[in-house]
């Protein structure tokens, strides 16, 4: 069983995005290991209707899923191409990270989540709306118990997705997820790590996942903070977090880039290495 659960900001309707999500992860592989995963098990954790009174209908999304026009595989991130832009910033970040995470005040991040990740500053400081989301996906991972489990968390899902798991270690010690894969991810924002020690007390990988690889687009605002494995150390079974430079190769209808969207990391190639290997077994170079 593949399970989604999606980030930031309002969404269209449940079902829209449901199989929205799917297409773009079934396009990813069909392009980048030419295999046809249209039967491919397949759910999602859908929560923007706790924060919104309404989706967002045809008329008023800027950003449907289209599949994308090109042909081929997507593109990789060249290890060796350096981004000198983002590069600073994350310099200048790393320095801000460990002023923010030894004395507890986090100036800087408030400003990102404020003005870029609202409904993250709301779960962090709503007590029973985390609670809810949080619910939501406790319960769609219970409900798998026994199968095979791949947990795709976008953004913001991450988030919610890696506290879903850390209580899940207390409330159901036998339920595993296989893999763990974080897109576009904010858990490295010093904030977000002060709310984790704060509530969790050990920074690291949940003890029920067998696997965790973080895909980041270095371009992608949420993933400022860097590599993940820095911060988050191996659970008890010595798992700890893989990092995993991607392309996010999405562009918006106008033809602008847009490196944290969902769509562009769910048809990246190593997600879809990921997934080929996870739903039929055979070797991906994951």
């Amino acid at each position: 069983m593949i399970i989604g659960i999606h980030g930031l900001e309002n969404k269209p309707p449940v079902d829209e995005k449901m199989r929205w999500w799917k297409a773009a992860l079934v396009e990813g592989m069909r392009r980048n290991c030419g295999f046809d995963a249209e039967d491919i098990p397949f759910e999602f954790v859908y929560w923007a209707d706790l924060r919104y009174d309404r989706p967002i209908l045809a008329d008023d999304n800027k950003e449907p899923y289209t599949p994308d026009p090109g042909t081929g595989p997507f593109p990789r991130q060249d290890p060796d191409e350096s981004q000198p832009v983002n590069a600073v910033l994350e310099r200048v970040y790393e320095g801000l990270d460990w002023v923010q995470s030894k004395t507890g005040v986090t100036p800087v991040d408030d400003v990102i989540l404020r003005t870029r990740f609202d409904d993250l500053w709301h779960y962090q400081s709503e007590t029973g709306f985390a609670q809810e989301v949080r619910s939501r996906l406790c319960e769609r991972i219970k409900a798998a118990s026994g199968q095979r489990v791949l947990l795709v968390a976008h953004s913001m899902g991450s988030i919610i997705a890696y506290d879903a798991l850390r209580m899940l270690e207390h409330d159901a010690p036998s339920l595993r997820v296989d893999h763990f894969v974080t897109l576009g991810s904010p858990l490295g924002l010093a904030e977000v790590k002060l709310k984790v020690a704060e509530e969790h007390r050990e920074v690291r990988a949940p003890d029920n996942v067998g696997r965790w690889t973080n895909l980041a687009d270095r371009r992608d605002i949420a993933t400022i903070a860097g590599a993940l494995a820095d911060d988050y150390g191996p659970n008890r079974h010595g798992t700890g977090v893989r990092d995993r430079a991607v392309m996010n190769a999405y562009r918006r209808p106008n033809g602008d880039p847009n490196s944290h969207k969902s769509y562009g990391y769910l048809r990246t190639p190593e997600l879809s290495e990921i997934a080929l290997a996870f739903t039929t077994g055979r070797p991906a170079g994951t």
